[in-house]
């Protein structure tokens, strides 16, 4: 093992290569997660998000009448997540239709499963 700053007596060199490997395995759910809870950070994203799980999909001017803010900061927060690549779009005729992308409804679904049941307890 390389030299580090650490004063551990002991490493167990066969631990420190299975979680080696199994980051290795996990790496792109990682990266996708760590993406997803960076845009998410933000509470309109957030509750965007979280509606756009439980409803399938919303237009700026739905999100907007459901949130209270303006459509053009909807589609702010929607433009971030789309770059993102954590939502997607679809156009009906002139609307234009938002949804949580498939991999990222699986990767997420945890949490907003715990939302809905308000099992994430507040610690304000």
């Amino acid at each position: 093992m390389e030299n580090t700053t650490c004063i551990r007596v002991y490493a167990d060199v066969e631990q420190i290569n299975s979680c080696k490997s199994e980051l290795d395995k996990v790496g792109n759910s990682i990266k996708m997660l760590s993406k997803a809870l960076s845009l998410a950070g933000n509470e309109a994203r957030m509750k965007i998000l979280y509606l756009l799980n439980s409803q399938g999909k919303l237009c700026v001017c739905d999100l907007s009448d459901i949130l209270g803010m303006s459509p053009p900061a909807i589609s702010q927060h929607l433009r971030k997540l789309k770059d993102g690549n954590v939502i997607q779009n679809q156009r009906v005729a002139q609307t234009i239709y938002y949804s949580l992308d498939a991999q990222y409804k699986v990767l997420l679904k945890d949490f907003f499963e715990k939302i809905g049941k308000n099992e994430i307890l507040e610690t304000a």
